[in-house]
């Protein structure tokens, strides 16, 4: 009997995925496929997400294994991969889950085309969100930018579905194609090793379930207040596995609406769950009409927002070398463990495009590189909503005080003195605020500023107030909102 090819991509799991579903209700044997594609105009996943796709691709790899299958994997071009493995082995049907990245929806349409005058059918799923992000339009037929009403109306599409799995076995081919070896890709980085402070993640299905199953128990509870705060252990830390597909949203939300019906939490906290993860299919859905939304400003009158060039700057940012300690501590965790706590990322965008008056996409390029959770859709509309160029964006007037932040969010200045030890002994009075301390209370905390820990690099209210003349400047050429 022909194989059928199973094309994996960000769906790294067995369990609710659409595509494998389908493939195995054909009873033909299945081919299961990950291309690193290589893709002529894609934009290539960062160092972090590569170290990510590594361990993810091994425990996909392993699972299939254990039902009597296996992982082929290529890499190149996956259109021209794609034809040439149907060519080689008589493939009838190619299954996958759809992708909504700039020039994939357009670039797999044209393969579905391809391989259908070949007699090969392409069949697209839904695997990776709530609801189709193409498909939730306003009541004239158009697309939301703003997130309540789009969030509204997309809660009314969501069918979390039941849990599915292959119960057995994934039917083999009589001889398997080659395929290359993981090691050969050396995805894992090497001289040096930047990633040794990544062995908290576990990547893959049984790591993204555990992941889940600790949160639902440990932390949905107080969700709404402690998301905000880094010193605890309060937020899901699904985004990862939820990028790599490892997880889908239909299962977080199946899980959480079972711990609500249980008694184990309020309904209040699984609806703040639900919205983040609502917020996720927000950007997903402004994403998929927006031709890069890493390059382009979705305000357009942003187009000529005076933005500095400031290597140095960008720089001290980069390297936690801001002499403001969330800053610091928020670019350290990121640079040591591949992911930076929500209400942090929020304070070092803000401090990077208004503090410095830096361009949003220096950020968002050097998040994309370091973070293990770097989706295009999220990491692109979440610093644009900072910067307030993006859809439903920020005031433009609201500028995080990054000491007020950290005296508000971490309060005893555990999460500052975890990421930036040289403060560890400063009292909670001045964690957030070296440079207000006494001299002896700094020779006593042996912290020389300039020395052991930089002083600020900009003055808050000076950077506010150059902020707010910037802003006022698109606004006044005509951006004609509050962004």
């Amino acid at each position: 009997m022909a194989p059928v090819i199973l094309w994996f991509r960000r769906d790294l799991r067995l369990a609710d995925n659409p595509a494998l579903e389908a493939a195995l209700r054909t009873g033909h044997p299945i081919l299961p496929l990950y291309v690193l594609d290589a893709t002529p105009g894609l934009r290539a996943p960062g160092a972090a997400s590569l170290w990510w796709l590594d361990k993810s691709l091994a425990a996909l790899a392993h699972d299939l294994a254990a039902r009597g299958s296996r992982l082929i994997l290529r890499r190149g071009e996956a259109g021209r991969l794609l034809r040439a493995l149907v060519a080689e082995t008589g493939a009838k049907g190619v299954y996958f889950n759809a992708l909504f990245d700039p020039g994939l929806v357009e670039r797999d349409t044209r393969l579905a085309e391809d391989l259908a005058t070949g007699g090969v059918g392409a069949h697209r799923y839904n695997g990776g969100h709530l609801v189709n992000p193409q498909a939730v339009l306003t009541k004239a037929g158009g697309p939301f930018s703003v997130f309540t009403p789009f969030w509204r109306a997309a809660r009314e599409q969501v069918g979390p579905g039941a849990a599915t799995a292959p119960s057995g076995g994934l039917p083999a081919p009589e001889a398997w194609p080659a395929g290359d070896r993981l090691a050969d890709w050396a995805l894992h980085p090497t001289a040096p090793d930047w990633s040794l402070g990544f062995s908290d993640w576990r990547p893959g299905e049984a790591g993204a379930h555990e992941r889940l199953e600790t949160f639902i128990d440990q932390g949905l509870a107080d969700y709404a207040i402690d998301r905000d705060r880094p010193d605890r252990e309060g937020v899901s830390r699904l985004s990862p596995h939820l990028h790599f597909g490892e997880i889908s949203p239909k299962a977080c939300w199946r899980a959480a609406e079972a711990a609500a019906h249980r008694g184990d939490v309020s309904h209040a906290q699984v609806e703040k769950f639900q919205a983040e993860l609502g917020w996720r299919e927000f950007n997903a859905a402004v994403a998929a009409r927006v031709p890069d939304l890493a390059q382009t400003n979705f305000n357009r009158a942003f187009d000529a927002f005076p933005w500095r060039r400031a290597p140095a700057a960008f720089r001290a940012w980069g390297r936690g070398r801001t002499g403001y300690p969330l800053v610091d501590a928020g670019m350290r965790q990121l640079w040591t463990s591949g992911w930076m706590h929500n209400r942090v990322r929020m304070v070092v965008a803000s401090f990077l495009a208004k503090h410095l008056l830096i361009d949003w996409r220096e950020g968002e390029a050097w998040f994309w590189d370091c973070l293990v959770d770097a989706d295009h859709a999220s990491n692109a509309g979440n610093w644009q909503w900072v910067a307030g160029s993006g859809a439903d964006a920020a005031p433009y007037f609201r500028i995080f005080n990054p000491v007020a932040q950290g005296e508000k969010f971490d309060p005893k200045g555990a999460y500052v003195r975890r990421w930036v030890p040289e403060l560890a002994r400063l009292p909670d009075k001045h964690i957030h605020a070296p440079w207000t301390a006494p001299a002896d209370v700094l020779a006593k905390a042996a912290v020389k500023l300039g020395d052991t820990y930089p002083k600020p690099i900009v003055d808050h209210d000076m950077a506010r107030r150059r902020a707010l003349d910037a802003y006022a400047e698109v606004r006044a050429a005509g951006s004609g909102d509050e962004t």
